[in-house]
Parts: C-alpha cells; structure tokens; sequence
C-alpha cells in the first residue's frame, strides 16, 4: 500500500488529481492516503515528483519492530498483572500463534489473488 512520506511532500497536488479513486487529499499542505478508498492501482507512485509516495515494502522493519514492542509489552503485563514470570513467557507462545495465524491468512489470501489470475 501507499504512503506518504511528509518531509518530501511539497503539497502540490499532482497526486491528488492523478488518483482515479479519489482517495487522496490535501490536509495542511500534505497529501494523504484514505486506505479504505484506495485500489492500489500505483497511479500515485508515478505521478508524484517528488516521490514523497512510497511502497509500503519500505516499512517491513518498522512493521515488525512494532510488533515485537507491542508482544513485549503485553508479556510483561502478563507477567505483572497475573503475578507469575512463566504468564510473559506463555503470552510470548499466545503472540507466535497470533502472528502465525496472520501470515497463514496471508499465504492464504495470495494463493486465492493468484488463482484469480489463472482463472482470468
């Protein structure tokens, strides 16, 4: 998915008027992306000069820092909150099982993307 990167946005609105769904707009003197609007159609990456619209592929490390803070800290919640050491490390398996089930979501949804492109 797209994003806007803000210190290189200059507020021109070149993608705002190249986005065939409407999904971007200006809002105080920077575009942004409505997520629920957007096809991923990529009009956008190429419209922008200044290439302030950047490929989500840029925020993998970002994504998956966020959401080992975010399983430590429930960890160590469950550990204060439940009053036991071994509940951090039973939330930590809890999390693995959470992100496993999001990825085979995931490999699942592709499987489906790419059979529509054979069926085509």
């Amino acid at each position: 998915m797209p994003w806007i990167l803000e210190e290189s946005c200059t507020g021109c609105g070149i993608c705002v008027d190249s986005c065939p769904a409407g999904a971007i707009a200006m809002k105080e003197e920077k575009a942004g992306i409505d997520m629920g609007a957007c096809i991923r159609c990529g009009t956008c990456h190429d419209a922008c000069p200044e290439e302030a619209v950047r490929h989500d592929s840029e925020t993998i490390g970002l994504e998956v820092a966020s959401n080992v803070e975010y399983a430590q800290r429930c960890m160590e919640e469950c550990a204060r909150l439940l009053g036991e050491p071994e509940e951090g490390e039973k939330c930590r398996v809890r999390c693995i099982k959470y992100f496993t089930r999001a990825k085979k979501v995931a490999e699942l949804t592709i499987e489906e993307l790419t059979s529509l492109q054979k069926a085509g």
